[in-house]
């Protein structure tokens, strides 16, 4: 979705919120990234309820970006490089449905991009694709805690097994694309 001041958004899921947090945010262009919950059918989720599985919301982050150093095609690519697409409902040890590859395109330009990335990225990946790219749905923001859970908890085990190395990845293959410090 573009907005008027010229930035737009993209809302990512790729397994636990954490780790897709963890890479964008170190993304030259991203402004912006958000974790939360989209694609349920319950009003104001929380945490408990999505692990739950019952509500139908997959973790997502919600990417605002600059599309004239980004493009949301790049944050496509970067997307698919730091998650597994070819696992349904789940991430690693992760499973269930709020684990899900999704995207969430917000319009018809992020619904072609999406449909395109993935057709040109199918024989990249040892197993089919399994993306599910969904209609657009209310974002709904995590729970304070989960804002820069991966920079505020380095220590964490999880953090140490699951994001770390996807954050390493990332940085390793888009190295041309991590912000400026």
């Amino acid at each position: 979705m573009n907005h008027p001041n010229g930035t737009a958004t993209a809302i990512l899921g790729g397994g636990c919120f954490w780790c897709t947090e963890a890479v964008f945010d170190q993304v030259e262009g991203v402004l912006r990234v958000e974790p939360g919950y989209c694609g349920g059918r319950t009003d104001h989720p929380t945490y408990q309820q999505v692990c739950g599985g019952d509500t139908g919301h997959a973790e997502v982050v919600r990417v605002t970006f600059d599309p004239s150093v980004v493009s949301y095609r790049e944050l496509l690519e970067i997307f698919f490089a730091t998650h597994d697409p070819t696992t349904p409902d789940r991430q690693g040890n992760d499973v269930g449905t709020q684990y899900r590859s999704v995207i969430f395109p917000a319009d018809e330009s992020q619904l072609h991009d999406a449909a395109a990335v993935m057709a040109e990225l199918a024989d990249a990946f040892p197993a089919p694709i399994v993306t599910k790219i969904e209609m657009p749905a209310p974002f709904w923001p995590a729970e304070a805690v989960h804002v820069d859970f991966f920079a505020n908890h380095p220590e964490q085990p999880y953090c140490q097994v699951v994001v770390a190395p996807k954050v390493a990845k990332f940085r390793a293959k888009f190295a041309a694309k991590l912000k400026k410090r």
